[in-house]
Order: C-alpha cells, then structure tokens, then sequence
C-alpha cells in the first residue's frame, strides 16, 4: 500500500495561525517560483499534511491543453504555463516582457515566507508573505533593476495572487457614489475575470474596500469566505478570475496591485519598485469572521488609537462659511455643557477662503475673519477643557488663489492646460519639494503656534489627467503619470508632519469616505465615512464600511433633524442611535437646541464615554430579519460578559410583526441582563410596544433571560417604522 501522507522526499513551507494556513512548495534547485499549495484554513496534522498536500491534490489536466500539470506559482506568468492576468508585467524597450526566474530561495523568516528570485536580463524579485497572529495575511513584493547598461525597466504590474478553491462560487463586493459609499453587490464566480479598477487617484467612492469570494450563500456568520485589500491610496486593482482550465491545482484566484500608467514606473539600472502591500483574510466563519481577524490585527499596530476616542463637534454643518467668533464660542460653550470633548473648525478660516471658489491653498490665518488672530478662539475653546481640530485640505488649490499667482508650477497639469475643474480645484504637485516644504511648514507652524490637536484632512476631488511636464526629445515637452509618485508624497507629507507632532491626530476625510484604506490608515487616526449625515443612509455605509475598519477608525456624528444631503427629516433617537457605532461626534449647531434636545444629548454623550471601552475594542456581530429590513449591529466583548446591540429598522417588512430576531455573539451557558438605553433611539418604538420583556428591560436591572435564548430564538422586535430603533445593553451574571 502506498502511503501518500509519507513525503519524505517532499519539501513544503508553510505559514499557520489563528486557524488559517499559507503552504508553498519550492521548485527543485531553485528552477522556478513556489508553487501555492493551499491558502485557507488550518489542517490537522501541520507540517506532515502539508508536506503530502503536492501529491494528493495534483490536479489532472484537460484534452488539447499542457502536456503536464502546471504550478500556481507566487507570481503566476506565462512560463508556469497561467494564461491568466500575470502577477508581473514589464519590459525593457526591444523586449518581450516575458521572465523566467532563476536562483529562486524560499525560506522562513519568523512568521514570514520570504522567495527572492531573479532573471537572465536583470531582474531582482522579492516576495514576502506574512502571516499575523490573527490570521491575516499581508503580501508585500519589490522589483529592482540590476542590469548594467540596459535600457530602463518598465514595470506594469506587480501583483499579489492567491488561489481560490472550487467550493468559492460567489462573489461579494462594494461599489458606490458620494453620500452612498459602500454599496454590497454580488455575483456568481462564472469563468472570466471580475475585475475592479479605480483610477480615480484616490481610493474613490466606488472603492470595494474588499473583494469577497466565498460559498454559495455565505452571510454574515456562516460559509466560507476569501478576501483581498489593495493597501494604497491611488490607483489600484482587485479581481477574481476564473479560467476554463483552471488555476493549477485550484479552480480560480484572487489578487490585488497598484494600477500603474504606461511608464509611470520606469526603473533605472539600480532603482527599484515597492508593490503596496495587499491584504489577504480567510474566514469559516461568514463576513463576521473576516471583519473579526482584520479588526483584530489593526488594532494590534503599535500606532493604533489607545486612548479613548474623544466626543466631537465638527462645525461644518453648523457654521459651514460663515466663522464669526461670537457664534462659534457659543458653540463651544454648548459643546462643554452637553459633554463633548473635541472641538473642530471646519473650512473658511483662512486666506480669502469666505466660499468654495478661492482661497484654497492658503494656508494662513485669515485677517479679516480673525482680526485679533484665531487664539481668541483657540484660548476660549482649551479653556473650556477641549481639545481643539482644525480643517485643512492640503492638496488641492483654487485657480484664485496666492498660492497658484505665485507658483502656477506647482499645480500639477498637462502641458495643454489645467484638467476639468472639479469643485473649483486642481492639484498641488507634491512631488514638487518646494510646494511639499511650504505646505509641511505651513501646517507644522500652525500645529504649533496656536496648539491643534487634531486635523481634518480632507481632499474633494478626483485626480484626472495628474501628470508632470517634462522636457522631452526634441524639445518638445512631455506629460508623464505622476499619481503613484504624488501618492507617495501624500504619505512622505503626513509620515513627516506626525514625526514632528507625535501627539497630533489626523482624519482622513475626502468628500466623505473617498479615502479609506489600510495604507492611510496607517497613518491617519479615523476617516470621515460619508458627506452624507442621513442616519437612515448612514445605516448600511457604517454597516459596510466596518467590514474592514473598526469602530474607533469610524467617523459618525449627530447631524440636524433634516440632512442637508437628502432633505429627510429623521427623529433624534435614530439620530443619536447610529452615531455610537463608531467613533461619535455631532455636526449640527447646537446653539440651536431646545432645552430638552441639550439634555438628551446630554445623556448621548455620557452613553457614549461610558460605552466606548466596549464599542471601540469589542468584536462586532451582525445579523438581519430575514427579508433584510431590520439589522442588528452588536458588539461583544472579548469574555463575552458584555454587549450591545442596535436593531434598527431601515424600510417597512414584508410582514406586520418581524418576529424574535436573535443576538449572535453570545456565550449561551451564561444568563444576561439586558437592558433597553433610553439615550438612544426609543421614543416612537415605545408607544407602538406591548408589555413583555420590553417593559422589565426598560429599567435599570434590566430583564434576565438565558444565553442559549438570546442567541438561538432571540426577543421578539417592537413594531417599529422606518428610521426608528434601540440599544440593548447587556451584562453577564
């Protein structure tokens, strides 16, 4: 009898943890790249099973194809016999692109697969597959060019591609527009490629965040499922892609990379290229299990927030152009008395920025509007125990501004003339050291002379026709891309500013949510998820966007009654309802408020310190009514001795009574009390609710009931209209 578990003759390496496994099998003598085995989850047996995996999963190949199987390498190409999207792409002038790759060494480095390659014309590859305590895995490639007086490489493409089995049949992800970010929509993983392409020059509005492929009717705590993140701020790629023949061993794959323009990245003898990093997450357990490895892991970055997440009050909203100091210590004053812990000035503080058209760029205190400067403001606000933000929108500029009169160079533009105006703006060229210097010590200096804490950073358009005009052959001047090199500057500048200021905080916001990802991220402290302030549309962006980024990451404010996106008027229990479930703030000019509203929002405010140590560290749960017009957004603690949930109605049911709906996340052999929060939500759920648990669970001991209830027939749903909801507070016994 055979024994194909016994593969002494065989070598495999291999990353595990957190129940998700990485195998490659190097090529003999270094002849080519390692193959990819097996992405996902965890084997029993370890390193004996995964050395047996290359002879048991060997994979058949069809009539009129190879003559042998072929490997799914690291970097799929034409030579491992993929006809596929290829993982490299590039070309020296008189070259066909194709590479072979020799002198190939796979080894572990700690928790880290590191494969260094190179080619006959002078190639150098490194590919470095990292796998996190919590399962996540990050792929990070480079390229460098060590010919000796060749002609400049070319690089297209540095892609990172992992395997997909059979059992992947569907495809999730998000798309969107500005105030609907965040938009789920899913497809059947058929033969072909599921590509999405941003060349937006940020991350964009219609960003998938991440490209989801799992089995069939995977939720968001059930099925199997495979994601992807591109961790880059510009241009970018993820897609899934099926071919006829197959993935090698695998039936399909999954990948991510920065979407570079023809001779964007042009490498000298010498010069090399760093791919972004990509994101990969495997999760048995549903959307939920992705969103709990990815939590998890940002959370463990030594940058992460650590201090509680302060309440907010952004002034947008509530001032937008008009800064009249008496009007905005009023403000202030209000904000202190309600509880909020952080004031922020938004835009029309300086220059001659008094509407959207000038003014942007000039990053000085503007005398008119603050003729005895902005400490009369600063002094008064600090005074009160608040920390104070300020608004900025570093990268962009107006036509009628100092700035372009002074620099017109400095705005980055073809040489036939600026691109189509996009809210008045073009770009400032960051790439450009002396534009970046002014820019880095404009912001520094005002950090420091007047004390902002934090920054709202924002950046409203889209980056269209971002070139650099340089002196060409002939004379002739020559439009180059420059929107991965003015990406690079962006983090240059924030990575520089932060080093100056240790303590400073930074948003990132770009027309709302046009900018989220794990790169900026990195070094920001929140993003604004959406323009759009409706708490009824804000439902389901949070719900999606925290598909990837945690609660405390997660701009969401109070706005007015009326949003002034939509025009809907929505009652101030789901108002305040949706802003806990990230890190809370209120845009709206409290100076405004009744008595009444002032006390409740009062009590908000108090809801939120007192919640946000489980909010912002908690893993979060989610679940629906089955006809999908009642969510529950949970967050349970890691002991599971304490939760909260929100159930929020979003549109009428199909039926007059929802039903139970249960709560996951749960330890089912313990018994818990739970609480109905008056703080938030409520008011109109409460007239249209029968006695039952409802009216125990309304006081403060709230109402006891078993574990294994909550989480398998849970408690029946007040008869609640649209745009209403409430908080359930939950305690073990």
């Amino acid at each position: 009898m055979t024994d194909l578990t016994d593969q002494s003759t065989q070598s495999t390496v291999h990353l595990e943890s957190a129940g998700t496994a990485l195998v490659l099998e190097p090529r003999p003598g270094g002849s080519g790249l390692p193959e990819v085995i097996h992405w996902g989850p965890a084997l029993e047996g370890g390193a004996s099973t995964y050395a047996a995996l290359p002879a048991l999963t060997l994979a058949p190949v069809g009539h009129s194809a190879l003559d042998v199987p072929w490997p799914l390498t690291v970097l799929p190409g034409e030579a491992d016999g993929w006809s596929g999207t290829p993982g490299w792409a590039g070309h020296r002038a008189g070259s066909a692109g194709a590479v072979r790759w020799h002198d190939v060494t796979c080894e572990p480095d700690g928790t880290t697969l590191v494969t260094r390659a190179s080619s006959p014309d002078g190639i150098r590859l490194e590919l470095r597959h990292a796998l996190d305590e919590h399962g996540v895995l990050r792929v990070d490639a480079s390229v460098t060019n060590t010919g000796e007086d060749t002609a400049p490489l070319d690089v297209s493409a540095l892609r990172a591609i992992l395997p997909l089995p059979l059992r992947a049949d569907e495809v999730l992800d998000l798309t969107g527009r500005w105030c609907r970010e965040r938009s789920p929509q899913r497809s059947r993983l058929d033969h072909g490629t599921h590509l999405r392409a941003s060349r937006r020059g940020r991350t964009g509005h219609d960003a998938t965040l991440l490209m989801m492929a799992g089995t069939a009717g995977f939720d968001w705590r059930s099925g199997e499922v495979w994601a992807v993140h591109t961790a880059w701020s510009g241009n970018h790629e993820h897609l899934v892609e099926a071919l006829p023949e197959g993935a090698g061993r695998h039936h399909a794959v999954i990948g991510g990379a920065e979407l570079l323009a023809p001779g964007e990245v042009r490498l000298a003898p010498g010069e090399s290229y760093a791919a972004p990093t990509v994101v990969f997450v495997h999760s048995t357990e549903g959307l939920d299990g992705l969103s709990r490895r990815l939590h998890r892991s940002l959370r463990a970055r030594a940058g992460h927030p650590s201090r509680p997440r302060p309440v907010v009050l952004n002034t947008w909203e509530a001032v937008y152009f008009e800064t009249d100091l008496e009007h905005l210590r009023a403000l202030a004053d209000t904000a202190s008395r309600i509880g909020v812990e952080r004031f922020v000035l938004d835009d029309g503080w300086f220059g001659g920025r008094r509407h959207d058209r000038a003014g942007l760029g000039d990053w000085v205190v503007s005398s008119d509007v603050w003729p005895e400067g902005m400490g009369a403001l600063v002094d008064h606000v600090k005074g009160l125990g608040l920390e104070f933000g300020l608004w900025f929108e570093p990268e962009m500029v107006n036509e009628d501004s100092d700035l372009v009169r002074e620099h017109p160079e400095w705005v980055l533009r073809p040489a036939a003339g600026s691109p189509r105006e996009w809210r008045w703006q073009q770009l400032l060229d960051l790439t450009h050291d002396a534009a970046r210097e002014q820019l880095l010590e404009r912001i520094s200096g005002l950090v420091t002379d007047i004390g902002i804490d934090y920054i709202k950073w924002d950046h409203n358009r889209d980056l269209l026709e971002a070139v650099h005009t340089v002196d060409g052959p002939s004379g002739r001047l020559v439009d180059t891309p420059a929107v991965h090199a003015h990406t690079l500057a962006f983090y240059r500048l924030l990575d520089d500013l932060r080093a100056r200021h240790p303590q400073l905080e930074i948003e990132s916001c770009s027309s709302g949510g046009a900018r989220v990802d794990l790169a900026v991220l990195d070094r920001t402290d929140r993003i604004w998820t959406s323009d759009c302030n409706d708490a009824l549309e804000r439902a389901n962006i949070q719900r999606w966007t925290s598909l990837l980024v945690p609660a405390e990451l997660m701009g969401t404010h109070v706005g007015p009654a009326t949003a002034h996106t939509t025009h809907r008027t929505v009652e101030f229990g789901f108002r305040t309802l949706m802003a806990l479930q990230g890190h809370a703030g209120l845009e709206w000019d409290i100076t405004e408020c009744s008595d009444e509203e002032l006390e409740a929002l009062t009590g908000w405010t108090a809801l939120a310190r007192e919640l946000r140590p489980l909010l912002h560290t908690g893993d979060l749960v989610r679940s629906e009514s089955p006809d999908g017009t009642v969510i529950v957004t949970g967050t349970v603690d890691g002991d599971r001795s304490r939760a909260a949930y929100t159930v929020a109605r979003l549109v009428t049911g199909r039926d007059a009574a929802t039903g139970a709906l249960p709560l996951p996340g749960l330890d089912p052999s313990r018994s818990y009390a739970v609480r109905v929060r008056p703080e938030a939500g409520l008011p109109a759920v409460v007239q249209n609710t029968p006695p039952g648990w409802w009216e125990p669970a309304l006081g403060e001991d709230g109402v006891v009931v078993p574990g294994s209830v909550l989480t398998t027939v849970g408690l029946p749903v007040p008869i609640m209209g649209p745009a209403q909801g409430y908080l359930l507070d939950l305690r073990a016994l």
